[in-house]
């Protein structure tokens, strides 16, 4: 699906009184609220980097950016619009993304750490070869989430803390790290 079909599904979840699992879910529907509120928090904010998109507006070949994700995922609501919004910078980049529970299994092939976490970019070029993958979140944050099963910490307090480092961030860590993987 595309950006805007994505986003879509999105007000669906929303608006809809008998949701397929795990939208059945009052949490989840939650979850979708949030996450609406934070995506939209970031494609209003001017954050993208200006020598990123530079190096994105230079891509002379054909790419095609596969994010695998679901409207549920709190880390998808901070990095999947800054991804939609550095690959408007370019026509050649074809956008899309694929929901990791639709049975397609496309994560099967990315697993981190034998995971199957999301958000995840798949960037492949006009031959269907990948060149490099990103994700589940930057790698701060993946660490600061690593750290965090160490511990006995309430789920909700993990959460808040991780929505905290994004806030503080500001969209700056996954630029810096899609930059170093466009080299």
């Amino acid at each position: 699906m595309n950006w805007n079909e994505y986003t879509s599904l999105f007000e669906t979840i929303l608006n809809s009184e008998n949701n397929a699992a795990p939208y059945d879910n009052p949490e989840y529907v939650n979850y979708v609220k949030m996450n609406q509120s934070r995506s939209n928090r970031w494609l209003k904010a001017d954050i993208l980097n200006d020598d990123l998109v530079k190096k994105i507006k230079a891509i002379d070949s054909p790419q095609e950016w596969i994010v695998i994700t679901e409207p549920w995922c709190g880390d998808a609501a901070h990095n999947v619009p800054v991804l939609a919004m550095l690959s408007k910078k370019n026509p050649l980049i074809d956008f899309k993304i694929e929901l990791r529970d639709n049975g397609a299994n496309l994560i099967d092939n990315y697993l981190t750490n034998g995971g199957k976490s999301i958000p995840k970019l798949i960037v492949r070029n006009e031959n269907g070869e990948d060149l490099f993958t990103w994700g589940p979140r930057p790698e701060e944050c993946q660490q600061i989430m690593i750290d965090f099963k160490k511990t006995d910490l309430p789920i909700l307090e993990k959460h808040k803390r991780i929505q905290t480092w994004y806030s503080k961030d500001k969209g700056v860590s996954i630029q810096k790290e899609i930059f170093k993987l466009l080299d």
